[in-house]
């Protein structure tokens, strides 16, 4: 097929009349936006959730844990009296 042609076979298809759309359509497109959005809002807002409770443990682990505070030095015995 030709540049002509392909140009020809554009300009038919551009001049048809759109296809008719079956009116249930409308509808079922709806309900599942309805439900796709749904479905994302529900994913975020236990994504959102799921980093508040990390943060949460993190920050109780940190605070009993002390992961900052050096441990006691274990390689020297105790001095006894002099």
């Amino acid at each position: 097929m030709n540049r002509a042609e392909r140009e020809a076979a554009v300009r038919r298809i551009m001049q048809e009349s759109p296809p008719r759309v079956p009116p249930e359509l409308y509808a079922d497109a709806l309900r599942r936006g309805r439900r796709m959005l749904r479905r994302r809002v529900a994913a975020r807002r236990l994504m959102w959730l799921l980093l508040c409770a990390a943060a949460l443990a993190f920050t109780v682990w940190a605070v009993t844990a002390r992961p900052w505070a050096r441990p006691p030095s274990e390689t020297t015995p105790p001095l006894p009296d002099w």
